[in-house]
């Protein structure tokens, strides 16, 4: 089979470097992944050791690709003090006035919380430092963009969830207490939420990088994903559970104390207002690029996200 291309990810550890790296294999792609170390082997997918701090890695470990998948990361409580734009800094010299096409995941941060329906024509207002943040990043990638140094693709997303997904709000909230026939709703059951199951957004890093010619050099695109009310949320994992499930609150007051000696979980209250304010990724344009009945079905998607939590007494049954 021919290939579609090259492309390296950086970051081929993380969440969404991992379902990325899948996707473009799948599709045709000759794919290499970029890390310190190659704990998560993907087959199809050629491994490259190095370190994100290291420019000369980064460069030698992209020069032959035509795109990048930027899903490199920082701990969520190491962002400040220029550190998330000092790692954005190293990248963009990494990839040189090569031309090449960077994909790079976005969040909602960029927007305020008033903003009922998110769309790439929406002011960016970040509600907090950390939405701040994120704005000078990618005014970053803007720049390098019209510079003509490189394309770059923005797809920027709701919260993440897939199967094994390790320290995710299934795995630290929702579902932290499934032992004990528990689900945890994150607010008020009629707030809406907007969720990105990652082997569709993988799969749309592919198929917009696969439509790269006729883009435009910067591009900022918004992946609608599944947006459900936090009540639909736990109906359904309600429905996907072997037991019956009790509905319980979201531990903010348990987080909130836990962050007193724990800087992360400090960071992770800070963006409540996500949860508590209605806010929908929405572009006509990104869905006709993907595609119709390009998601996998929620319920489909929930099942499988919540099946390793009862694996146990489903093996028992």
């Amino acid at each position: 089979m021919t290939s579609k291309g090259k492309v390296t990810v950086l970051g081929i550890n993380g969440h969404i470097g991992q379902h990325a790296a899948r996707a473009f294999v799948a599709a045709g792609w000759e794919v290499s992944g970029f890390g310190r170390s190659n704990k998560q082997p993907i087959e199809g997918v050629r491994f490259i050791k190095g370190d994100a701090e290291n420019v000369a890695e980064m460069a030698a470990a992209v020069a032959d690709a035509e795109v990048v998948v930027n899903a490199l990361n920082l701990p969520y409580d190491k962002w400040d003090n220029g550190r998330k734009e000092a790692q954005m800094a190293r990248v963009i010299e990494a990839m040189g006035r090569s031309g090449k096409t960077m994909v790079f995941p976005g969040n909602i941060y960029n927007y305020a919380a008033s903003q009922r329906h998110v769309t790439p024509q929406t002011p960016q207002n970040p509600q907090t430092p950390r939405g701040a943040i994120r704005v000078r990043v990618e005014a970053m990638l803007r720049q390098a963009a019209e510079r003509g140094d490189m394309q770059v693709l923005i797809v920027r997303a709701g919260d993440f969830f897939a199967p094994h997904n390790g320290f995710d709000y299934f795995d630290q909230a929702i579902l932290r207490e499934a032992g004990k026939n528990r689900v945890a709703i994150p607010g008020a059951p009629q707030t809406g939420h907007s969720w990105a199951y990652l082997p569709d957004l993988g799969r749309a890093f592919e198929k917009v990088a696969s439509e790269r010619a006729g883009l435009s050099n910067f591009e900022n695109f918004h992946f609608a994903g599944h947006f459900v009310t936090h009540g639909q949320l736990v109906a359904a994992v309600q429905a996907a559970a072997p037991v019956p499930l009790k509905v319980v609150p979201f531990p903010w007051t348990m987080l909130k104390l836990v962050g007193i000696a724990m800087p992360l979980m400090r960071e992770v209250v800070k963006m409540r207002y996500l949860w508590d304010n209605t806010m929908e990724l929405e572009d006509p344009r990104l869905d006709a690029i993907l595609g119709p009945d390009f998601a996998t079905p929620f319920e489909e998607a929930i099942g499988a996200v919540v099946a390793p939590f009862f694996a146990d007494r489903r093996q028992a049954a």
